[in-house]
């Protein structure tokens, strides 16, 4: 990890500080929301004396949370383009079952070292809270890969109205983003072994469920 600025100094944080505030913040945000957490407690999280920090380097804290949703978004979005890629070059995705694979795994163990962080937890709690923020931070840009994967559920999923499917379709993206959360929050928990949570069969079974959701047959009106 990066040394953070000398504590002997009161002035603007070094540049590696801005990760160390990053890293502080969105592990608060997941733990209490964005409203829960000021930018002098970030800032004393990350080490920083210099309570000014996140204004030196993000501006405003909406502004901190755009970064931070973007960071995320920009991976996941990136992985799950690349998987239906190679899955329409191929003729597919033939399921939706193989969909749900690609909502779900790309948006895991987002730094590459083996373990969850608290992105999901992060953006769930701000998507429920501050939609018009998260959706407005994430935009089209890094969204492609998610709006590719309604369009192929759309052309999988049972023929039904369109607001039901609209319906549907928001039912599992919220099942599925409440479920990752819960997961991350739930690892987060080193004082006990959790046996189910961490098996990539638990994973499967969201997605097998996810798919059940999708494909059940629709409704009386």
């Amino acid at each position: 990890m990066a040394r953070l600025h000398s504590s002997e100094s009161d002035g603007p944080a070094a540049p590696e500080g801005a990760e160390a505030l990053k890293r502080a913040a969105i592990r608060l945000f997941a733990e209490r929301g964005i409203d829960g957490v000021t930018v002098r407690q970030i800032c004393q999280a990350a080490g920083q004396r210099n309570h000014g920090a996140v204004g030196y380097h993000f501006g405003t804290k909406e502004a901190l949370v755009r970064e931070l949703v973007a960071d995320g978004a920009k991976i996941i979005d990136e992985r799950r383009n690349a998987l239906l890629d190679r899955l329409e070059a191929a003729g597919g995705p033939a399921s939706v079952r193989e969909v749900m694979d690609v909502i779900i795994f790309p948006a895991l163990d987002l730094d590459g070292a083996g373990h969850d962080d608290f992105y999901l937890r992060f953006t769930h709690i701000l998507n429920m809270t501050h939609r018009e923020l998260f959706l407005d931070a994430v935009g089209k840009r890094w969204n492609r890969g998610y709006q590719r994967c309604l369009e192929h559920l759309r052309r999988l999923m049972p023929e039904m109205a369109p607001a039901m499917a609209n319906q549907r379709l928001g039912f599992v993206g919220t099942y599925v983003a409440q479920v990752l959360a819960l997961r991350q929050a739930t690892l987060a928990d080193t004082r006990r072994r959790h046996a189910t949570w961490p098996a990539e069969r638990t994973l499967r079974h969201l997605a097998v469920t996810a798919a059940a959701l999708i494909m059940a047959p629709p409704g009386e009106d």
